[in-house]
Order: C-alpha cells, then structure tokens, then sequence
C-alpha cells in the first residue's frame, strides 16, 4: 500500500462511530480527491468533531472503513499522523514552554530538517516572532490560535484539518489565517469543520451536511445553488442530536 496521497485523499465507507446507545455517526460515506477543500457544515451534535476526530486517528471507528493519504486509520494510524496537521479548538501546546520551544519540539518530533530555521519560518509568518521567547501561558486565546497554526504547519502535512480555526480569531489574525492557507493551498488537501456558511463556501471545492451523523448533502461546490445549499443547512439545526 503506498506511502503517499493517491486521487483520493479521504476515503470514508461505513463510518459508523457510536458512544453506548448513541450512535455520533451513522454509515457515513464519503470521497474526497487529493487537492480538494473540503468544508462540512452541520449543526451542534451532528458528528463533525467526531468525524475530524477519526479522520486524524484521535479516535476510532466502531465500523466502517476509513483511509487518509491511501493509508487506513486504525492500521496504519503511525504512518498516517506524519502527513497530516491538525489545528482544533485545543492550541496542542505545552503552556510552560516559549512559542520558539514549542515549534522546535515539533519539529524534533517530526524529524524536520532544520527544526530551528522551520520554527522561525513560521513564527514569522505567524507574526508571533517579537514573542518567540514568551511562555505561551501569557498568550491570548487568538496568539494561541495562530501558533497552533504554525505548529500543524511545521513538517509540510499532505492535508490539513482545521476544526473552526477561526474560532477565537480576531479580524487580523483571520487574516494571517487567510493568507497562510492561500499560500499552502496548492499543496495541501484541506478538511474544515465550519458554522460560517459563506466563510466555508468561499473556501471550499467540496461541501458536506452533517445531521443526526448522516450525510445530508455532500456536492463538489461547482454542483451547487447556494441558496438551496442555505436551506437545507438551515432545516438540519432544529434536529438536534442523535
């Protein structure tokens, strides 16, 4: 089995995820192609973070099948976790250390070459450099955001996921967010959780509708009417959790 991103970068087939009785998702089923930006909406409880979750190998499915970069999450989780980046509402860093320390701890882990260049690339690129020596402790929640960003960066991940990644962002650091993807953009497949319908829209190629952990809706964005696509995201938030 192959080492590297095929046509497909997401392969999902009965994904079923269930936590007791509940079921979080439901026979999921879904492509996504190498280069593709998927942006998938759903209202609270529908089993996107769950979704991410398994996606990144934090957790597992209950059934189904799920492969990433062609390699399959539960086997081949160790291979997998080199070639993806991840930013969540959870920075995933360590609060004692400076934002310098913290990058070149990553990069170590991750076997980057030239871990101490890497991590002031993209303190820079953050515009966190004039705070590189600062423990992280002191940080607010939007300096957070953004070294988290440069953390899932730091060893160039074939796809990236980002679980609202402007959750917490003010107007500038969105706009450092916006930028950094548009530069990434062409060599990365990128998976988004979002509750900003035109942010995710104007970002996507692909869309999906989770619901009750069901698919309702999964479309390349050229398949799309927007308007339709507003509607029947906004029928699924009255219908709660699974």
């Amino acid at each position: 089995m192959t080492d590297v991103c095929t046509d497909s970068a997401v392969e999902v087939r009965g994904l079923t995820r269930t936590f007791g009785v509940r079921k979080a998702l439901d026979k999921v089923d879904f492509d996504l192609p190498r280069g593709a930006f998927l942006s998938v909406f759903g209202p609270n409880g529908a089993g996107k973070t769950t979704l991410v979750r398994i996606l990144t190998t934090l957790s597992a499915p209950s059934k189904g099948t799920v492969k990433v970069c062609g390699l399959d999450v539960v086997e081949q989780s160790d291979k997998l976790r080199s070639k993806i980046g991840l930013i969540s509402h959870n920075p995933l860093l360590y609060p004692d250390l400076t934002a310098e320390e913290n990058l070149q701890f990553f990069a170590d882990m991750y076997g980057v070459e030239n871990p101490a260049q890497r991590a002031r690339e993209l303190l820079i690129a953050v515009e966190l450099d004039h705070r590189r020596l600062d423990t992280v402790r002191t940080f607010s929640r939007g300096m957070l955001q953004r070294l988290s960003i440069a953390r899932a960066l730091l060893h160039r991940p074939e796809m990236l996921f980002l679980d609202e990644p402007y959750s917490g962002l003010d107007p500038h650091a969105m706009d450092i967010l916006d930028n950094l993807i548009a530069q990434v953009r062409h060599d990365h497949t990128f998976v988004m959780i979002s509750h900003d319908l035109d942010k995710g829209l104007e970002l996507c190629s692909h869309a999906l509708i989770l619901a009750r952990g069901k698919v309702v809706l999964s479309a390349p964005k050229e398949e799309i009417d927007v308007d339709d696509f507003k509607q029947t995201y906004r029928s699924t938030v009255g219908m709660g959790v699974a």
